[in-house]
């Protein structure tokens, strides 16, 4: 067979050397965010290109936005994990990183007004905090959460709506999982995990809400509900009491309250939680610029 008869049986793009060029390759494409700084709104528009591109991401590019965003937490989380693998996926913790997902009505905690998910700008996960939302007989299980992301009510008149979330290491192993097997606690009917999709308990149905949670997100007691999926992805809202002038005019850091950092700071520095706090436990992760 000729040179000329061996070109027209394999046309350019159609060889193995040439559907790993260009934007495909994975290393390129690893190479090309990693000189963005992992620009989250970026890789969710990759993502969204193609079916292939799609995958590319979930099983490569989620994994290293996280490890760049919060490598202290992921390398956390993924000990011991099968494959180093986290429940739910890279793209469902990538999601929980940065994004608030907003609140509705359910059966234990009443809000006038939907509020929708978004973009947070700046998170602060603390494994101190997620101690406070384990009972006494789970406290050997390992739980990060989230600062309260703030929503002001429609009337400004009551209390503030604070929107919080959080991931469990190892769910499937946790004591936390088996009590609400044990217990047989029954799934959510009209609640999904706003994450992984997967179904949830709800820990208020459940009587799984100890008493320090409220003090550590500053609320009044019976005030709050939250949610953990199958997958180890929690989601939960409260009511915040109002701060005073003095308290809601920021911190030296610069955070206005707006995000619950500083509310939280504060907070930190007049709640005893039986919990101390020890270097690496906080991991701040900031979002998407604007």
């Amino acid at each position: 067979m000729g040179s000329s008869q061996r070109r027209r049986l394999n046309p350019p793009g159609e060889g193995s050397e040439s559907s790993e060029s260009g934007i495909l390759n994975e290393r390129v494409l690893v190479l090309v965010f990693e000189s963005i700084n992992w620009d989250l709104h970026t890789l969710c528009s990759t993502a969204s290109v193609n079916r292939k591109l799609r995958a590319t991401a979930k099983r490569l590019l989620w994994r290293h936005l996280c490890v760049h965003r919060a490598p202290h937490m992921v390398e956390t989380l993924a000990n011991g994990a099968p494959n180093g693998r986290v429940g739910g996926g890279w793209d469902a913790l990538a999601k929980l990183l940065f994004f608030c997902c907003g609140c509705e009505s359910t059966r234990n905690f009443r809000v006038d007004h939907s509020s929708p998910g978004h973009f947070a700008k700046a998170s602060r996960f603390s494994k101190t905090s997620g101690r406070s939302f384990l009972t006494r007989k789970c406290r050997g299980d390992l739980l990060y959460v989230s600062d309260p992301c703030e929503h002001p009510t429609a009337d400004d008149a009551g209390d503030d709506l604070g929107i919080y979330r959080g991931v469990f290491r190892g769910f499937m192993k946790s004591k936390t999982r088996a009590c609400l097997i044990g217990r047989r606690v029954e799934f959510e009917e009209r609640v999904r995990c706003p994450y992984c999709g997967a179904r949830v308990w709800s820990m208020t149905t459940a009587r799984f809400v100890p008493k320090c949670a409220a003090r550590r997100l500053g609320t009044r007691d019976g005030g709050l509900e939250y949610f953990v999926c199958v997958n180890g992805h929690l989601h939960g809202t409260c009511w915040l009491v109002p701060l005073s002038s003095d308290e809601g005019d920021g911190d030296e850091s610069g955070n206005d309250g707006g995000d619950g950092v500083s509310r939280l700071n504060r907070i930190d520095q007049t709640v005893a939680t039986g919990s101390t706090r020890s270097s690496g436990e906080e991991i701040a992760v900031n979002g998407p610029a604007d």
